[in-house]
């Protein structure tokens, strides 16, 4: 099933709901709760394989989810920023605020730094640092840039 497709039938599904579903604080709300497990679950398991494969003396899991996470953002206000989209709003509340809110890590960012900072390792606590921000910026305007490639 193609994105487009993908979107359509979130939509309609919209429409079949009962009454109370209707009201937006209460779609908007489980939107982003619905996001915002499975964002938590694939933080969770993509830090543990990163931990597994890297060990961690360095945060490579959440430097490396900090940097797709903020990919994704800008690649999804890429498609939907001046475009006539379709998306429903549920649908960008429940990937951008839900999952990739979720998903990204800049709080435990903060405790990583803090954590590489007190072991005394200046270098690779300046990298991770510098890195997510910087790196991250990037990312989230190679997603924007990739988002405007596609066909409107």
């Amino acid at each position: 099933m193609g994105f487009s497709k993908f979107v359509q039938v979130l939509t309609a599904a919209l429409t079949l709901m009962p009454e109370f579903w209707r009201d937006p604080a209460v779609r908007h709300a489980l939107a982003v709760s619905l996001g915002a497990v499975g964002g938590a679950l694939s933080r969770y398991y993509l830090s543990l394989w990163f931990a597994r494969h890297f060990g961690v003396a360095f945060p490579y899991g959440t430097l490396l989810i900090n940097l797709s996470g903020c990919f994704c953002l800008g690649f999804l206000f890429g498609l939907t920023l001046g475009r006539a989209t379709g998306i429903a709003p549920e649908v960008q509340l429940l990937v951008a605020v839900g999952f990739l809110g979720s998903y990204t890590t800049f709080s435990t960012y903060a405790l990583d730094t803090a954590n590489l900072l007190r072991t005394g390792t200046w270098r690779a606590s300046l990298f991770y640092w510098a890195g997510s921000a910087v790196l991250g910026v990037l990312s989230l305007e190679l997603g924007r840039l990739l988002a405007g490639w596609l066909p409107k």
